[in-house]
């Protein structure tokens, strides 16, 4: 190697030489839509397979290595001119036809009413493709089949990210079964990703971030995912100092000062990049807290632009910005020292109008508290007025966790939604079964995220035919692993026999189980292997034998999780366990392949501990049954007859304990019912009951659990709802934010006044199921006027420690103006079923600007007079109990 500094290394591009009826070769390998559409591939397939495998199915680096007389000869070939027609002619199609979002919302798409609607989508990973490896795992899969969705529905979108040098890592396992690590150059002339070039000067775009002392300049780069342009930014110049040139090297490597320079070029200088290339969007979605420093840099420029003050800006980029949070656990979220910020933020604390501690504020659950660290959750909660979780259950885990966020407001209240997660099908689903689609279904089943009904014709498709599929799926996987593994054990240096054995790994008419994630602890990635003797039982039956396939990384810095791997690999090389196989490199390609051949989906994971999961979806739109623990997607789409679920939802205290009563349920499972269940066939040699569950998945899974019907709610949910309301607070120079941030702060002024006084009911002896309760409170409203709040009656069951639960806000009505600026207002209560029932009185400001989330502070529960008073309401009758106090007034603290 000559290093670039020991001589005068002068560089240039070559270019691939295509024949030109060759020509949309290039259009196509330089647009990742042939990643959804197996024609295309199958372009790329009939000029060379061999080189197709050998360049990880790359077709630009596979069009500049092709034999030259191999094109000339394919150039004059009318077959393969016919074939790459039509998919040209489908590609082009793909971007001119009117799509689902264009049909649906004409207005916005036009800007009838304002600037067009236009999403930015955040993200530090996205997985695209296997051959363009700047992704890790699930974050980055469905960051990539986001924005393929995106493009599939023709929704306005754009995407930013980070173009790694090294990408995420590579692993081999040593001779003792051991992760190791490498990090291949990525080879950007040579991937689907062009320099995005300014055409006044004929260079590449270029921004700036400050770091500490310092400027950096980040290349702007392009991809094409069908309609969505993804920018991804690079600071590999020879203008920045070397370290510098590595903040972009690797994907979540380095240590925490490379962390925060990382979210700072991809949240900073992603919102720098696109003013800079001219695009201009509307709304922003931040896909975990990594890019959630755009929301600073959107503040700042609101600041300079329309000179307001912090909270005037804060009010109008928050409209726009919309937070999603995969998160479970506070322990999984980047956090920075208060010196650290200092530091990093210091020369952007007068750009946005605040002192330190009111930067530090930002990112702060309990601003008051000088020694918590910098969250960048928290900083994304702060600067959006949108967030969601990723699962039903993710969401009220979400709730749970940030609740003392937003002190005295109900966990069910906390301004924190849920779209669970989908996956791209064109993606994921086998060619076969699209075929098989194709012949039963309507064609355009994958481009109307709301037609569940076409679905019912699934139950058309014969037996015969699905299972013969399933079949070839799990030979195809068989043959692929043997392969692969053989390849494992030469580069590990195994034994001879070792080697050979390999050849016979595994069974083409065996059941299959698959197993690969993330290897971190907490998805308990060895617990099919808690009791070895059921577990031999289970693997060398005669009759009904079962093998196992797993794949999957640890983190480089997870030696716990380096260690499961290592257990797994052992006990596979033993005769006894030899139906195991442990699969190098887990990437998309792998997950494609497992999830497509195997028959059961495993997941093992600690509940409340995966936000979501996207492997399952991925195995059930092929027909792979799904068995685990009811956590993340699994917790709200599991139904008897469609899958297997291990436990009950239950929670407990002693982890042991946990491992040792769900991996006896999981060998129950197994032993009783998905085994034997697979094996009983019809005298046809059909699984009649296995295929009707099959059947059951592909119905109700390919739709629900599509990224298709994901990023439609999105659209509707959240996106066209911030593009609304970003837009009237930044009409007429932010008249209405500034309106806004002048309510807010009346609200923080006055609401120290607020009291709930006198609360009267006519409850007495007897309360009959679903007769009225009219209550009455007395309320002082500290200088606000009564339009200005919105005074509730809080209803719900009360439990035997008094605690008010499934509480539903009624607003009370208006009465008159009492002396002493105290007001009357009436509510009535109906109960809907027996038991002991009870409510509270509250306070709520009032502002049709505050939608999506509420200021903290800004809540005032009844003190003077009890907080609730609960009834136990039967269909007889009802007995008033002793009042109870079940809440408190929280400070009226302002938002930091």
């Amino acid at each position: 190697m000559l290093p670039a500094g020991q001589a005068n290394v002068r560089s240039f591009r070559v270019v691939p030489s295509v024949p030109e009826p060759l020509k949309p070769l290039l259009e196509i390998a330089h647009n990742l839509w042939w990643t959804w559409h197996p024609e295309a591939v199958d372009l790329f397939l009939r000029l060379d397979r061999d080189l197709w495998e050998s360049t990880a199915h790359n077709p630009v680096k596979m069009l500049g290595q092709v034999d030259q007389s191999l094109l000339e000869r394919v150039a004059r070939d009318q077959s393969y001119l016919h074939a790459l027609a039509i998919v040209y002619a489908r590609f082009t199609e793909h971007a001119q036809r009117a799509s689902w979002f264009e049909r649906q919302y004409p207005a916005v798409c036009e800007g009838n009413d304002g600037p067009p609607l236009r999403v930015a989508y955040f993200s530090a990973e996205f997985g695209l493709t296997e051959c363009f490896q700047i992704y890790s795992g699930g974050l980055g899969g469905l960051a990539g089949d986001h924005l393929k969705s995106a493009s599939e529905l023709g929704i306005p979108l754009c995407a930013v990210g980070l173009l790694y040098r090294n990408g995420y890592f590579h692993q081999y396992l040593n001779a003792d079964g051991y992760q190791q690590e490498t990090y291949p150059d990525l080879d950007f002339p040579n991937q689907p990703v062009k320099r995005l070039i300014d055409p006044d000067t004929g260079e590449q775009y270029r921004v700036h971030v400050e770091l500490p002392d310092r400027d950096v300049t980040i290349g702007i780069w392009k991809t094409q995912v069908g309609r969505v342009p993804l920018y991804l930014l690079d600071t590999n110049f020879p203008e920045n100092s070397r370290a510098d040139r590595d903040i972009t090297r690797t994907l979540y490597g380095g240590d925490i000062e490379t962390r925060i320079q990382q979210e700072i070029v991809l949240g900073v200088g992603g919102i720098r990049a696109l003013d800079k290339i001219g695009e201009h969007p509307t709304v922003f979605h931040i896909n975990e807290g990594h890019a959630a420093f755009l929301g600073l840099e959107r503040i700042a420029r609101l600041r300079e632009a329309h000179g307001v003050g912090f909270e005037e800006a804060r009010e109008a980029a928050a409209a726009g910005n919309l937070f999603t949070t995969h998160t479970p656990v506070p322990a999984g979220i980047d956090r920075f020292s208060p010196d650290m910020v200092d530091r990093y933020l210091g020369r952007f604390m007068g750009r946005l109008g605040i002192d330190r501690d009111g930067m530090l504020a930002l990112g702060r659950a309990n601003p008051f508290d000088s020694g918590e660290f910098f969250s960048m959750a928290v900083l994304a909660l702060r600067c959006a007025q949108f967030t969601n979780g990723v699962s039903k259950l993710h969401g009220a885990v979400s709730r749970n966790m940030w609740q003392h966020i937003w002190p005295g407001l109900p966990e069910g209240e906390v301004p924190i939604g849920h779209v669970t997660n989908g996956v791209h099908p064109r993606s994921w689903i086998s060619k076969g079964l699209v075929e098989l689609y194709d012949r039963y279904i309507d064609p355009d089943w994958q481009l109307d995220p709301t037609d569940h009904h076409t679905w019912l014709a699934v139950y058309d498709i014969p037996d015969e035919e699905l299972w013969s599929f399933r079949n070839d799926r799990r030979r195809s996987l068989v043959t692929w692993c043997r392969a692969r593994l053989r390849k494992q054990l030469i580069a590990r240096g195994a034994p001879a026999g070792q080697i050979d054995r390999a050849s016979g790994a595994l069974d083409p008419n065996t059941f299959t189980i698959g197993f690969a994630r993330r290897f971190a602890t907490y998805k308990r990635g060895t617990l099919l292997m808690r009791d070895l003797e059921r577990l031999s039982a289970l693997l060398n039956d005669t009759d009904r034998p079962v093998q196992v396939i797993v794949a999957g990384k640890a983190h480089p810095a997870d030696g716990p999780g380096k260690g499961l791997i290592r257990d797994i690999v052992k006990l596979s090389e033993t005769s006894e366990f030899r139906r195991i196989v442990f699969l190098e490199d887990y990437d998309i390609e792998v997950a494609r392949r497992m999830t497509q051949g195997c028959d059961i989906w495993l997941n093992t994971p600690k509940r409340g501990m995966e936000a979501s999961g996207t492997s399952g979806m991925k195995a059930a739109m092929n027909g792979v049954l799904n068995c685990s623990i009811l956590d993340g997607w699994w917790d709200e789409a599991h139904e008897p007859g469609r899958g297997f679920s291990i436990g009950r939802g239950e929670s407990y205290d002693d982890q042991n304990l946990a491992d040792d009563v769900e991996s006896k349920a999981l060998y129950d499972l197994l032993e009783r019912q998905i085994v034997p269940e697979f094996y009983d066939r019809t005298e046809d040699n059909l699984p009649k009951a296995w295929l009707t569950r099959i059947k059951h998945n592909l119905r109700h899974f390919t739709p629900q659990y599509s990224t298709n019907r994901m990023v439609a709610e999105y659209a509707e949910h959240y996106y066209l709802l911030a593009h609304g309301l970003s837009g009237s607070l930044q009409a007429d120079g932010l008249a209405e934010a500034r309106g806004l941030a002048e309510q807010l702060r009346r609200f923080k002024r006055h609401w120290p006044g607020i009291k709930v006084r006198n609360v009267t009911t006519d409850v007495r002896a007897s309360v009959p199921v679903r007769t009225p309760v009219h209550m009455q409170a007395e309320v002082d409203l500290g200088g606000l006027a009564p339009n200005e709040v919105r005074v509730q009656m809080y209803a719900g069951e009360v439990t035997a420690l008094g605690d008010l639960v499934e509480g539903t806000p009624i607003d009370m009505t208006h009465i008159e103006a009492l002396p002493a600026g105290t007001h009357l207002f009436r509510a009535e209560y109906v109960p809907g079923g027996s038991g002991r029932r009870g409510y509270a009185v509250r306070v709520m400001p009032r502002d049709d600007r505050l939608i999506g989330t509420l200021s903290p502070g800004l809540i005032a529960w009844d003190q003077d007079a009890p907080t609730h008073i609960s009834a136990s309401v039967s269909e007889s009758g009802a007995t008033r109990t002793t009042p109870s106090q079940a809440g408190s007034q929280a400070p009226a603290q302002t938002r930091p």
